[in-house]
C-alpha cells in the first residue's frame, strides 16, 4: 500500500475543503508547479486515495426534514441472509450510509426521510420486510452540532 507524504496530505487537505479548486489556485497553495500538481491529483486518484467528487447537498432545503440512524439486527449471520441484507440496503436511496458495528445491533444506517409519514413507510414497508430482519431501533436527530466529510490528516 503506498504512503503520503507531507505534499500529498496537504494536496488532500485542500481538495477536501474545496473540491472545485483549480489546478492553478491549488498549485499555487501547495507551492507547486500546475503540471506537478496535477500530476500529483491524478496519482491520488489513481491509487484510490481520491475515491472521487460531491456536490455536498442541504438535506433540508430538498425536503429531508428527518435525518434518523437506524440500528438493524439480524436474526442469523448466515451468509445468504447477510449478503440478502447487504443488496437490499443497495437499493435504497434514502439510507446514506451503512455499517456492519459490534455491540447490542449488527448495522448502523444513516437515513434521511421527508417527514415522519415517509419514515414510517420506510420502516415498516421497506426495511422490516427484508428477509432476517429481527428488530431495528430508529433515533431521530434532533439537532446536527457537527456533519463533515474531512478525513482529519497529521
Amino acid at each position: 500500500m503506498e504512503s503520503l507524504n507531507d505534499l500529498d496530505k496537504i494536496i488532500l487537505n485542500e481538495l477536501q475543503l474545496d473540491a472545485r479548486i483549480s489546478n492553478a489556485e491549488l498549485a499555487r497553495r501547495v507551492n507547486l508547479s500546475p503540471p506537478a500538481t496535477l500530476g500529483r491529483v491524478r496519482r491520488l486518484e489513481e491509487t484510490g486515495f481520491i475515491k472521487g467528487y460531491a456536490a455536498l447537498l442541504d438535506r433540508q432545503q430538498i425536503g429531508f426534514d428527518l435525518l434518523c440512524f437506524v440500528s438493524v439486527s439480524l436474526q442469523l449471520h448466515e451468509i445468504h441472509q447477510v449478503t440478502g441484507f447487504h443488496q437490499a440496503i443497495q437499493k435504497m436511496p434514502e439510507v446514506l450510509e451503512c455499517h456492519h458495528v459490534t455491540g447490542d445491533y449488527d448495522y448502523l444506517l444513516k437515513v434521511v426521510a421527508h417527514n415522519t409519514d415517509d419514515l414510517e413507510d420506510f420502516l415498516v414497508n421497506r426495511l422490516t420486510p427484508i428477509p432476517g430482519v429481527a428488530r431495528i431501533h430508529t433515533s431521530l436527530v434532533l439537532r446536527e452540532t457537527k456533519a463533515t466529510s474531512v478525513v482529519p490528516l497529521r
